[in-house]
């Protein structure tokens, strides 16, 4: 078995980059009828097509995604708060098909036959394949907070979390929020897709209400966790800009020395955060009343944006790729189901160790598949993964940027986070903190276009 190391491995991964030394296998022959189908056209899915092209042009590669666009979630809640635009946030499937020659069907797959290997689609059309790649995205559990329902989330209470029209509903119940009123934002429980996102959001509708003029807003983080992705940074970052106080039983992640730069302040500023031991997680919504009870009460808001808990998407639920944790189990190195053979799941619905659910994450598992299926075709056995996920984030500020980066490699057969520096360093400065914001914007530029262009 190959292995690809760090450096080569960042060589495949780079925007349009197709390595040689690696991929060059023979393959003509062993690809030349060979059929990708891919059902969903998200990051993985898109991602997983173009590479696919790019490293063997001869393979049929199909794309089955209802949508003839793609609405990307990675930075979406700026639309909440007005730094982007639905149109900002959607990107157009052309490139893929014009530079690429990837076919799409417009339409919703409805079933896989496994024996016959064929996926149905809802108008009719049977695809044959010798290799199905499933990138279906998540879907939410409602059941699982008393009083929400899908479409009560559609309208009073939306979770804004699939870059759907909710966040414009969003948008109008953030403006229609009463000065100094009040604030409730539900992050879900672990797995779900984007770690740093709800407290991201959060800090955006903090700094949205105080630019508006509010002198004294609330924006209470009701958590059924006791911490996140990014929280080292974003804890701070929040301390020194909205005079944050760090609630007790966080403060173990900081050093003593760390804590004694810390403020405690007699006068909060907006931002108020729950977590879990503090009676965070949320129970029930009542949206007549605009209440959410969670274990520490029940507070009253003006505007409650709850995320429900995730779990895989309806369409792998309903086709037997999922296992009791309600996520789909796949071999870490070929990301092949471990329920259907022949069938690979990437992205937000599958099992995948360490990694997070993240564009990011999605997109390397997509170019990690890339490379399997190639050799798979070509009958010569996988190589050895590694794998990178990125996560930027704003604290609120737009000025005040944090990033959590990591590698992930095989061992004893699980993907596992290689354990090295994740953040920006306790002492970085105000410049690197802004450096960190330009690189969100400029990372969500080429990100798109190596996923999509």
């Amino acid at each position: 078995m190959s292995t690809i190391n760090r450096r080569d491995f960042l060589k495949l991964a780079g925007a349009g980059t197709a390595s040689v030394g690696l991929l060059g296998t023979p393959l003509a022959r062993a690809a030349r009828s060979a059929k990708v189908v891919i059902i969903g056209g998200g990051v993985g899915g898109a991602t997983a097509a173009k590479y696919l092209k790019i490293y063997a042009p001869e393979i049929d590669v199909t794309i089955v995604e209802p949508k003839s666009e793609y609405r990307r979630p990675y930075g979406s809640s700026e639309v909440i708060t007005g730094q982007e635009t639905m149109d900002d946030i959607t990107i157009s499937y052309d490139a893929l098909i014009s530079r690429y020659g990837v076919r799409f069907v417009h339409d919703r797959a409805t079933a896989i036959d496994y024996d016959a290997k064929q996926v149905h689609t809802a108008d009719g059309t049977t695809l044959s394949y010798d290799r199905l790649v499933v990138a279906p995205g998540i879907s939410f559990d409602f059941d699982a907070i008393g009083g929400l329902t899908p479409e009560i989330a559609e309208t009073r209470i939306p979770h804004g979390w699939d870059a759907t029209d909710q966040l414009l509903v969003l948008k109008k119940q953030l403006e229609a929020v009463p000065e100094n009123g009040t604030v409730i934002v539900g992050p879900p429980p672990g797995p779900y897709r984007c770690p740093p996102g709800p407290y991201e959001r959060a800090g955006l509708i903090a700094q949205w209400l105080l630019d508006r003029g509010d002198s004294s807003p609330r924006v209470i983080i009701l958590d059924p966790k006791n911490g996140f992705t990014t929280d080292y940074s974003m804890l701070h970052a929040w301390n020194r800009i909205y005079r944050f106080n760090i609630p007790k039983p966080a403060q173990s992640i900081y050093s003593e020395e760390e804590l004694s730069q810390l403020e405690t302040w007699d006068d909060p500023g907006p931002l108020e955060w729950v977590m879990g031991e503090l009676g965070g997680r949320i129970l029930s919504v009542d949206p007549d009343a605009m209440t959410v009870t969670a274990e520490a009460g029940t507070f009253q808001a003006d505007m409650i944006n709850i995320i429900p808990p995730l779990k895989a998407a309806q369409f792998a639920i309903d086709q037997d790729l999922v296992d009791d944790t309600g996520w789909c189990p796949v071999d870490p190195m070929t990301f092949e189901s471990t329920r259907h053979a022949d069938v690979h799941v990437i992205g937000d619905s599958c099992i995948a160790g360490d990694m997070p659910k993240s564009g990011y994450a999605a997109n390397s598992q997509a170019k990690v598949l890339a490379i399997q299926l190639r050799a798979l075709f070509a009958g010569n056995p996988p190589v050895e993964p590694v794998f990178q996920n990125t996560c930027y984030a704003l604290a609120g500020n737009t000025d005040a940027g944090m990033f959590v980066a990591d590698v992930f490699r095989l061992k004893d057969g699980r993907i596992t986070r290689v354990d090295e520096q994740r953040y920006l360093p306790f002492e970085a400065s105000i410049v690197e903190q802004r450096l960190a914001a330009v690189y969100q914007h400029n990372w969500m530029t080429a990100f798109t276009e190596d996923s999509f262009r």
